[in-house]
């Protein structure tokens, strides 16, 4: 059962969300269907997206999955023409595709001297470029060119509210994922331009900022095959006043505000956090 703030005032709407099949993201698809959005689920994997547009039919919710990858330009444009094809017109568009890639990772958190002396193998010395720039294309380049193509036919209809996924690593960059939180620190700069450029035509342009939520790309590196925390995991939730993981469902009264013109149609270029503190915590 969803329970919906009271000023999901959506209905008729449509909306457009990339990694639309992921964790966070399907939930937000969910939801925005729950409110009577009309929403195209989009993603790489064809069956993870029928699985959550059959989740919205069942629960009486209209939904279409289009296959799209979004390190092609091609695709996009693919993905878009099939959604205008059925919706004619896209209201919210949410950038939630995105990821990690191993080579632009360290292994250790940190580096001595000494270590760097013995080896470069896992710390930042042995990154591989490919690796740093696949990351930064899933998770910046393709966000960019999603708004290019989708966000041109909201600019022209003179409406629209885009709303980006960030993270927590753009503002405190975590240990080992370089690539990924410069990637998502310009997402947030990427965000705050985007609304300024755009403020003249009408679509509004904001980000949400996610705290530490259990997904199945994460859930390796914070539990055990117990289901115990890692050590990483308590680190995260010593760090989180709120000395807990989100639940996706946490994102929807953000998502629902930021996509409501008549909540926020005075708000542009803001990134939201919804992390339970860890933003606000200085570790003292």
């Amino acid at each position: 059962m969803i329970n919906l703030p009271k000023n999901s005032d959506l209905d008729g709407m449509t909306a457009v969300v990339t990694g639309g099949s992921g964790v966070l993201c399907s939930e937000m698809a969910r939801v925005l269907a729950a409110c009577g959005v009309k929403v195209a689920v989009l993603g790489r994997t064809l069956s993870k997206i029928e699985s959550v547009v059959s989740e919205v039919q069942a629960n009486g919710g209209y939904a279409i999955g289009v296959q799209i990858d979004v390190l092609s330009k091609e695709s996009i444009e693919a993905a878009h023409k099939e959604v205008m094809d059925d919706f004619g017109h896209v209201d919210i568009l949410i950038n939630g595709a995105g990821g990690n890639h191993q080579d632009g990772t360290a292994q250790k958190e940190t580096v001595t001297s000494e270590d760097i002396a013995s080896s470069l193998e896992g710390s930042f010395f042995d990154f591989k470029s490919a690796g740093v720039s696949h990351v930064f294309d899933l998770n910046f380049l393709s966000t960019v060119e999603v708004c290019q193509v989708f966000g041109e036919s909201m600019a022209k209809a003179g409406c629209g509210s885009i709303i980006n996924i960030s993270s927590m690593s753009a503002y405190h960059p975590l240990t080992k994922v370089m690539s990924y939180s410069a990637s998502k620190a310009a997402i947030n700069s990427f965000t705050e331009w985007l609304a300024v450029h755009l403020a003249p035509t009408g679509v509004r342009v904001n980000a949400i900022a996610p705290g530490f939520f259990l997904t199945e790309q994460n859930r390796t590196l914070l539990t055990n095959a117990n289901g115990s925390y890692t050590a990483r995991a308590e680190k995260i939730i010593a760090s989180t006043p709120m000395d807990r993981f989100g639940d996706a469902s946490e994102l929807s009264g953000a998502l629902l505000w930021l996509a409501n013109p008549k909540s926020s149609g005075f708000v542009t270029g803001a990134i939201i956090p919804v992390d339970g503190g860890f933003n606000a915590f200085s570790g003292v």
